[in-house]
């Protein structure tokens, strides 16, 4: 009978794959199999992935170099003399790109969130408000960011007015702000108004306002929801500072142009654009993680 008791002892402290807890634990076969499967697995989907993205490297490779406009194509946008030349200057540039960027992103938060802010306004005495904050962000997203920019850049110091300036650098950040506080302002009322109402209601009936509900419990959800599309739009603002070369502002672009319009070759454009792949790659990939990880704790039901 004492066997018999043991026996069914061990038996009940075991997992469903056979496995004994406690600190003696010792996985089972079935699981050390499991694991076996999957690393085998793994390391056989690595492979074909290594193997597929080098034929498909090579195949293109060999249809570049044997295309009859090779040889002249790689004079002209793959000089490695032009290359030297142009890389320190385009990064002298790119230090203004990234200025615009810094100063033009905060810039957009704010306005993207005021504007945000006045759109969910309620009450019928905050209608002049509403459509004031609709009738912009449907103007300066409909309208093309190369045409806002002409306008600001080229439109403005033609008017000559007292005290405004005629920086083609300040009046690119001003044009810059004015398109993507309007994408921004609609990325926030999207998570606004995707808070449901109890949230508010709960807020309001703790003895908080109006304005502390929203400040104090709609805002912050709201702002860990859209952190993604906000960083998208943060990546594009960054390749777009590239266009305030149009008003003459030397960054990384208008770099380049000065060396291609002095010596017909086109290497300094191709050294720009690595250059900004390479600085877009590192917030790319941050929006990734932070998508991947707002995804998974979606999944596990935690908290955004």
């Amino acid at each position: 009978m004492t066997v018999m008791k043991e026996e069914s002892g061990e038996d009940s402290g075991k997992d469903c794959d056979g496995d004994m807890p406690g600190d003696g634990y010792t996985p089972s076969r079935r699981r050390l199999e499991r694991e076996r499967f999957r690393r085998a697995r793994a390391r056989r989907a690595t492979a074909v992935a290594a193997l597929s993205t080098l034929v498909t490297g090579v195949l293109l490779y060999l249809v570049v170099v044997n295309a009859p406009g090779w040889p002249r194509t790689k004079e002209t946008f793959f000089s490695a003399r032009y290359a030297r030349e142009a890389l320190p200057k385009v990064l002298d540039g790119l230090w203004l790109n990234v200025r615009l960027l810094l100063i033009c992103g905060v810039a957009v938060l704010i306005l993207g969130m005021l504007i945000a802010i006045a759109r969910t306004l309620r009450g019928p005495v905050f209608f002049p408000l509403r459509a004031l904050a609709a009738a912009y962000t449907d103007f300066f997203r409909g309208l093309p960011l190369i045409i806002n920019l002409m306008i600001v850049v080229l439109g403005v110091p033609a008017l000559r007015l007292q005290g405004v300036t005629v920086d083609p650098v300040l009046l690119g950040g001003t044009a810059l702000t004015l398109t993507y506080s309007a994408y921004v302002a609609e990325v926030f009322r999207a998570g606004i108004e995707s808070i449901h109402p109890s949230q508010r209601a709960a807020a309001r009936s703790l003895g908080l306002t109006n304005r502390q509900a929203l400040r104090h419990v709609v805002l912050p959800q709201a702002v860990r929801r859209q952190v993604p599309p906000l960083l998208n739009d943060l990546v594009s603002l960054q390749k777009d500072t590239g266009l305030v070369s149009i008003g003459g502002a030397v960054d990384a672009v208008r770099a380049a142009d000065i060396i291609v319009g002095r010596s017909l070759n086109y290497t300094p454009y191709i050294v720009a654009g690595l250059v900004f792949v390479a600085l877009t790659i590192p917030m790319t990939r941050l929006t990734d993680w932070v998508t991947a990880r707002m995804d998974r704790q979606r999944a596990q039901g935690g908290s955004l």
